[in-house]
């Protein structure tokens, strides 16, 4: 049986702490804001993040590409929209872009590789099972 793969949508306002000198984004920044939506993506995923103290299993990062299109400003308010983007046996992808809020202007595109672990041990762990339900959808890569 096909599900839609989970889709999160959240806003940050740029703060003082996210730009340089100018009043323009610092790159970090955007990871940030990133890091932000995949957190939430996760809990949408099955992955909240009060059991993975407890289970001691957590996705991480293995590979952060992105591509930034516009500078971000002091106070803009972005939107952060985030994607299930594909599965492998062990790895998955999730894809996020951020956008202007008011004039939905494209600011930055990433997609990371991400993998489940277990600690302390750092041990690689297939996918859960019940994300089978995504593979076969359309929308996933």
């Amino acid at each position: 049986m096909k599900s839609e793969p989970p889709r999160i949508r959240t806003e940050v306002q740029v703060m003082f702490f996210d730009t340089d000198c100018g009043g323009v984004v610092s790159n970090i920044a955007y990871l940030r804001f990133i890091e932000i939506a995949r957190t939430l993506l996760a809990e949408k995923l099955g992955l909240p993040l009060a059991e993975m103290v407890t289970t001691q299993r957590y996705p991480v990062v293995v590979r952060t590409e992105i591509d930034y299109r516009r500078a971000a400003k002091l106070g803009d308010r972005l939107v952060i929209d985030g994607w299930l983007d594909d599965l492998q046996r062990a790895r998955f992808w999730c894809a996020f872009r951020i956008t202007r809020a008011p004039d939905e202007v494209l600011i930055a595109e990433c997609r990371q590789t991400m993998a489940l672990i277990e600690m302390p041990a750092a041990k690689l762990l297939p996918l859960p099972e019940d994300w089978e339900k995504y593979r076969a959808h359309p929308d996933l890569a």
